[in-house]
């Protein structure tokens, strides 16, 4: 023991100043990717085209720029180019041996968008952005072409491979272009560009500002089979939003035959906005917002003040109608079945993250609320048929809000209380619990994608925090501590133990979602335990399963099929694929990983899923008891409180493992 604490403080004592390292320059963004584009994963290698793109929309909007190009390589490369007024070139006054576009390329928080004396508005903001995207290329070029001169420079992993040079004569062409490759020793090698993405990244730069042409190139080796992505092709949209959703709602019928769209700038220039939205008879509408050109799948500030405009209009309108029952209106009412288009233009927005996915700006409430409502309450009063008939549609959605509220108190309602519901359950919408399924998932990130993936009406979701408390080997009182088991018992509502009600179980069946991984299955093993030990009944109703995610996929050109396991890989791979030849192998790291697209269609759609029961063994009257005692002693020698039980029988069955994931 003294020898133990004496390296101890040895090691303290080694701690000092030269442990202490300073990253310079781009150092960070490659130690720490995942801070600057929020990963490594396909979502964040397509973030830096987005990067590089909204430069270029930047100086559309900004006036100085009406054509932007974005074409894919065969060699994995993408170029970005634009004919703008190009990136400065002459000497940095503040560091004098470089050029301003080597500043910018090398050194975060560098721009010309911090003053708004350059940009009025933008959506590169931080001055991180091409920065990043040069730290994490293996190889980026910038050529700029200004005052009938083109310049070049080129870069490696964020670092100059030579000084800006003169190339030639620019003639009548001026501009950015930048072409890299993303780094694979960042990215890997199994994660590409997919057209589709980019290619519907492109066409809604277009349709959120539009004077800007966008011209559109992939080699056809990269398209998949039936893709509807082309080869060329020019994205210019002269209606803006209003077109968008023209071709996004196609010949569906909709509850008023005019759209409500329309676009207002501020009387001093400062801020604009553009919005267009219908309500689809179908209920199937959607709603995409952004700021500056930026995407906010998240919302912000400017998606609230929208429902808030919304709301208080129609309210308005009911109250001046004679109809009271407008009073209880809410902006979800409206927009919950609307497609909604909203696009705003303001100065120094402020986003939360760098990858700028919610809007927190106080300033684009304030703007976006006051003129939306005032054009709102123009729109309805101008078609008073048209506003009748939406108002009393929204009504009906009041009904079933509130009719769904009373039928949920009635149905949660226990003899002392209502039952509560933890905050993180995504819950199904259907009122019986016939055909509905709660899934228990391991992580929030993978909650988030399940979120996603799922059947809103029939699939609940309820994330859980890493390894949750081992039943077998743990006391009452940190049992009813544990709040991931507390979350499950309230979420299932059916009681545990002596208090255990079938009946009163809120879901047809209970599936356990983990990684197909040695983690995933200890998290699934130890989820078993508590069901064994706290709900029994559940397992002997046959309600509890075990989804059955992938663990590999397969693809080539438009073909993917999954594996589950080594052996499944294999033998697809001789079956799916011809001899020899070139098949991505992709391991998925987790659930979160997987894209909710995927997550469906390989582990929640009902159709296509393979689900396990998880079953007590077969047993008759007579060895019933007996049967029941030798699974609680296999319980209690695998999750008990006695490592020598596990020791002894991982002893006694070793000679009957054939193959061991380590």
């Amino acid at each position: 023991m003294s020898d133990l604490f004496q390296s101890t403080v040895k090691q303290q004592d080694d701690y000092s100043a030269k442990d202490i390292e300073v990253l310079e320059g781009l150092e960070p963004v490659r130690r720490r990717p995942g801070m600057y584009i929020g990963g490594t994963d396909e979502r964040a290698y397509h973030h830096l085209v987005a990067e590089v793109l909204d430069n270029s929309m930047d100086e559309a909007v900004a006036g100085h720029a009406s054509r932007i190009e974005l074409e894919l390589s065969e060699d994995g490369s993408c170029t970005v180019r634009d004919n703008g007024r190009g990136i400065p070139i002459d000497p940095h006054p503040k560091y004098k041996d470089k050029s301003a576009l080597e500043v910018i390329l090398t050194t975060l928080h560098s721009g010309g968008k911090f003053s708004g004396k350059v940009y009025a508005t933008s959506g590169g903001l931080h001055g991180v952005g091409v920065s990043v995207v040069n730290a994490l290329s293996q190889s980026l070029m910038v050529e700029v072409a200004r005052d009938r001169v083109v310049y070049r420079q080129s870069f490696s992993r964020g670092l100059p491979l030579g000084k800006l040079e003169k190339v030639g004569d620019a003639q009548n062409r001026r501009g950015t272009t930048i072409t890299f490759t993303p780094d694979t020793e960042i990215f890997g090698t199994k994660i590409h560009f997919e057209p589709e993405q980019l290619y519907r990244m492109a066409r809604s730069k277009a349709y959120l500002f539009k004077g800007v042409e966008i011209r559109w190139s992939c080699p056809a080796s990269m398209l998949r089979e039936g893709s509807e992505v082309p080869q060329k092709g020019v994205l210019h949209f002269p209606g803006g939003l209003k077109d968008y959703l023209t071709y996004t709602l196609g010949d569906r019928v909709t509850i008023t035959p005019r759209a409500f769209a329309g676009a207002w700038k501020a009387s001093d220039g400062v801020g604009q906005m553009e919005w267009a939205m219908h309500w689809p008879a179908d209920g199937d509408g959607f709603c995409h917002t952004y700021c500056n050109t930026v995407p906010t799948p998240q919302g912000g500030t400017h998606e609230s003040a929208m429902r808030s405009a919304l709301a208080k209009s129609l309210r308005a309108y009911g109250e001046l109608v004679g109809n009271k029952r407008a009073t209880q209106i809410t902006g979800d009412d409206i927009t919950g079945e609307a497609s909604i288009m909203l696009s705003v233009f303001i100065p120094d927005p402020q986003f939360q993250g760098q990858t700028k996915e919610k809007l927190v700006s106080a300033d684009a409430g304030k703007m976006v609320e006051p003129a939306l409502k005032d054009r709102f309450d123009h729109w309805l009063a101008e078609d008073p048929a048209s506003a009748n008939d939406l108002l009393e549609r929204i009504l009906e959605r009041v009904d079933e809000r509130q009719k769904r509220k009373a039928q949920k108190e009635q149905r949660r309602k226990t003899p002392t209380r209502k039952l509560r519901l933890p905050g993180k359950l995504a819950d199904c919408s259907s009122e019986s619990a016939e055909g509905t399924e709660i899934f228990l998932v391991e992580g929030d990130s993978a909650g988030g994608s399940a979120k996603q993936a799922r059947d809103r009406k029939t699939q609940a979701i309820l994330p859980m925090k890493g390894k949750i408390l081992n039943v077998a080997s743990a006391s009452a009182d940190k049992l009813k501590q544990n709040q991931e088991l507390k979350d499950i018992i309230q979420a299932l509502g059916c009681g545990t133990r002596a208090d255990f009600q079938l009946d009163k179980l809120r879901y047809e069946r209970v599936v356990i979602m983990t990684d197909a991984d040695v983690d995933g299955a200890h998290i699934a093993s130890l989820l078993m335990t508590f069901f064994y030990r706290e709900m029994a009944g559940l397992i002997e109703s046959g309600r509890l399963f075990l989804a059955q995610p992938p663990l590999y996929r397969l693809t080539q050109g438009g073909k993917s099929v999954y594996a589950m396991d080594d052996v499944s890989k294999d033998a697809l791979l001789k079956s799916e694929f011809k001899p020899n030849s070139k098949v991505d192998i992709s391991r998925f790291k987790g659930l979160g990983e997987m894209p909710p697209a995927q997550l469906r269609e390989t582990t929640m759609d009902p159709a296509r899923r393979t689900l396990l029961r998880v079953q007590l063994p077969d047993r008759t009257r007579d060895d019933e008891l007996e049967e029941s005692r030798r699974t609680a002693r296999l319980v209690e020698t695998l999750m008990g409180k006695k490592p020598e039980l596990r020791f002894q029988y991982i002893q006694d069955h070793a000679r009957f493992i054939d193959d061991l994931d380590v």
